[in-house]
């Protein structure tokens, strides 16, 4: 085995996957308390209102980024 560190690539490949989701993210940080997350909270029938979902859509566009850009170097 060799002394040298690995690298976790997955964090090197959400950083670069950030710019195609600024959309996502400015959805969730601007319009948290705006209307996205009013028409969000406002069908919820859970009593759990909050504006999260906006986060994970943000994450969930980062991941399949990250999968398109890591499955295509695995090929």
């Amino acid at each position: 085995m060799s002394d040298e560190e690995l690298v976790d690539q997955k964090k090197y490949l959400e950083q670069a996957s950030k710019p195609k989701c600024v959309r996502t993210w400015l959805e969730y940080e601007v319009y948290q308390f705006l209307q996205a997350c009013v028409k969000r909270i406002k069908d919820d029938e859970t009593g759990h209102k909050h504006c999260t979902g906006q986060y994970f859509d943000y994450w969930s566009c980062i991941d399949k980024e990250v999968a398109l850009r890591l499955f295509a170097k695995l090929k």
